[in-house]
């Protein structure tokens, strides 16, 4: 508290006010569909990671980025286009090589820690509203301290990414020769929404042009960094479009697979 005596002069001492918030807006909403939206995703994503079928389509080679690359003994033929190196154990996901890694790649995104922090913490839960904990350390202190690795993350996803890639390519040669319907507009649309969140991550744009001292010695660099620039102004709502496109996308693969309906066919 600051004493009169160091108090600067004509300065009033601060408003005693007993309310935790004079916000009387709905400050409330953005942290509880944040909690609704990423829990819904997460249940979902669960269950089907663990359900360990419908995820392959023969007939159109459609892979779901749930279970890509599919790397246990329990992966169904023709799935599995980097070998099968793990047990089938069913707490082991069908893509335990990459699924650990685009996890931890999207708990430390800049974007998805502001969110957590604020809805699930608490911390603060938004503007001009008191933190939800007594203290507040920051991220000084385990597990906390392994935000830090965001940029080592992202390297793996980028990699991810590039599978992803090779996937969506791989479903346009079906066992009959090139073939394109609905599902390869889905996986394809998916991919370039993938990319267009992984490249807007924080990390990449600084790794693009961070350290430059000059732009103008780095033409080619400072195009790529603008560019990045202007998608990590969307970095938010590309996160959140993402957890669309890879929800539609397995549910599409799964009911395809399922036989639930047909894919919707252009060519063969």
């Amino acid at each position: 508290m600051t004493s009169t005596a160091t108090r600067p002069r004509g300065a009033r001492a601060r408003a005693a006010i007993a309310a935790k918030t004079l916000r009387t807006d709905r400050w409330w909403f953005a942290p509880l569909i944040t909690v609704v939206g990423l829990s819904a995703w997460v249940i979902y994503a669960t269950v089907r990671v663990f359900m360990h079928r419908y995820y392959w389509v023969e007939d159109f080679h459609y892979l779901t980025p749930f279970y890509s690359p599919c790397v246990t003994d329990r992966c169904v033929e023709g799935s599995a286009h980097v070998g099968t190196y793990l047990p089938s154990w069913w707490i082991i996901p069908d893509a335990a090589f990459t699924l650990p890694f685009l996890l931890l790649f999207r708990l430390t995104c800049y974007y998805y820690r502001k969110a957590y922090y604020r809805s699930f913490w608490l911390s603060p839960p938004a503007c001009a509203v008191p933190d939800g904990h007594k203290s507040y350390g920051g991220e000084t202190r385990f597990p906390l301290l392994g935000q830090n690795l965001h940029r080592y993350f992202f390297y793996a996803a980028a990699i991810i990414s590039i599978i992803n890639t090779y996937d969506a390519v791989y479903a346009f040669h079906s066992p009959k020769g090139f073939g394109f319907g609905l599902g390869n507009l889905i996986l394809i649309g998916n991919v370039v929404m993938l990319w267009a969140y992984t490249i807007s991550c924080h990390s990449c744009r600084h790794i693009m042009g961070g350290r430059l001292k000059h732009f103008s010695k780095h033409p080619v660099r400072y195009k790529a960094w603008t560019f990045i620039s202007w998608l990590n102004v969307r970095h938010m709502q590309l996160a959140w479009i993402t957890l669309g496109t890879l929800a539609l996308t397995d549910f599409y693969v799964m009911a395809v697979a399922a036989g639930w309906f047909n894919d919707l066919r252009f060519i063969n």
